[in-house]
């Protein structure tokens, strides 16, 4: 396999409360108050005759290797509250590491499920979007083509990100659990075909608005629990197939543990934002069902990260099928996860574990409304 791991470290402030202007050169999404998207007059005429909320509102999508995921929110004194929701796996890497291409039933999963998206943004006053497509389209060899199928058949328009956008978001969404007492986090972002670790401190802004993200180094591992697991196999998992799992990601892992350089894992913490840190949080707590409440912003210990991992390997199958927070969609692929995870422990050590429900989206949704000025202007308003 090619290794297309890609480093970067430095000094570098990811947002600033200095900026009101996007972090990265990105024209305004088609189809905020400032345009429609191509493609979508037939939309336009449906939704003329259907009623929408008027509350101004921003949307974030992120169309990954396994999950097509929806936010839509809208500002409130110092962050955001979420008005609608979506989540689906869809698996859109499924068979990319063999074939190099998206297949055709994956493809037609994501396109209905991002009609369920484009209905739920249509219902709503959008006054800016980011619509986001990660690494599956990235390394696909028709992954530009389904974007413009999607385009067609949806009206939406997908912009397919770099690595370091895909970091920077997920720091960015996930910035305001970084412990303020501490040297900053480890944070890692378990994808279907990508995994983000990013070495992250937090900075207080002057704007009213969430905590900005301060990236000190990040590293983007090609391989993800979709990838792994096809790989390895998620079915069966024995214990030295969870260990070949690990031994394969973490060279990976190497070049950014020297960007970091000498460190204190006393001082550090993790900070984990997938649906395998998630899991295991719930199965930790013993949730009779996922509850997203209970789980974003819990602190794990490094002893209770290893028994949950433990007791995930000693479960047949069907057991982890039938856990309420893993479910038959993801039952295959959770170990190929933890192991993942379990490569990021051992580089980096740290005894605390911090869970977040949260990432890739919100990190859209507060770049957009932070380049909207929207907190500064509700501050200025109550004064």
């Amino acid at each position: 396999m090619v290794d297309e791991t890609q480093i970067w470290a430095g000094e570098r402030v990811a947002e600033t409360s200095a900026v009101d202007e996007r972090p990265s050169a990105r024209p305004r999404q088609a189809g905020s108050a400032h345009g429609a998207p191509a493609g979508t007059a037939s939309r336009d005429a449906r939704s003329a005759a259907r009623p929408r909320n008027t509350d101004p509102c921003y949307a974030a999508l992120d169309l990954g290797t396994n999950n097509c995921r929806l936010l839509v929110a809208r500002p409130t004194g110092s962050g955001f509250r979420v008005v609608d929701a979506f989540s689906r796996i869809v698996r859109l890497g499924e068979g990319l590491i063999g074939s190099g291409r998206l297949g055709e039933a994956a493809m037609d999963r994501a396109v209905e499920a991002l009609k369920v998206c484009a209905s739920k943004i249509e219902a709503r006053h959008i006054v800016d979007r980011r619509l986001i497509a990660t690494e599956a389209c990235r390394s696909a060899v028709n992954g530009a083509d389904f974007i413009s199928r999607v385009r067609r058949e949806t009206g939406l328009e997908l912009e397919i990100v770099d690595r370091e956008t895909e970091a920077r978001l997920a720091a960015s969404g996930c910035t305001p659990l970084v412990d303020p007492t501490s040297d900053g986090a480890v944070l890692f972002d378990i994808g279907g075909g990508s995994t983000e670790v990013v070495w992250l401190d937090r900075v207080e802004t002057r704007d009213g608005g969430p905590p900005a993200a301060v990236i000190r180094a990040w590293v983007s591992v090609p391989l993800g629990v979709v990838t792994v697991a096809e790989r390895h196999g998620g079915v069966k998992v024995t214990r030295d197939d969870f260990e070949a799992m690990v031994n394969e990601f973490t060279p990976h892992l190497t070049g950014f543990v020297k960007a970091v350089g000498p460190h204190n894992c006393g001082r550090l913490h993790l900070l984990g934002t997938s649906g395998t840190v998630t899991t295991i949080a719930g199965v930790h707590l013993d949730l009779p069902r996922y509850d997203r409440s209970q789980v974003d912003g819990t602190w794990l210990g490094a002893e209770q990260v290893r028994v949950v991992v433990d007791r995930l390997l000693a479960m047949p199958f069907a057991e982890r099928a039938a856990n309420p927070c893993i479910g038959a969609e993801r039952a295959d692929l959770v170990l190929a996860g933890c192991a993942i995870l379990e490569s990021v422990r051992r580089a980096f050590p740290c005894d605390r574990l911090r869970v977040a429900d949260r990432g890739l989206r919100e990190g859209i949704l507060v770049e957009l409304m932070r380049a909207d000025g929207v907190w500064r202007s509700r501050a200025g308003a109550s004064t």
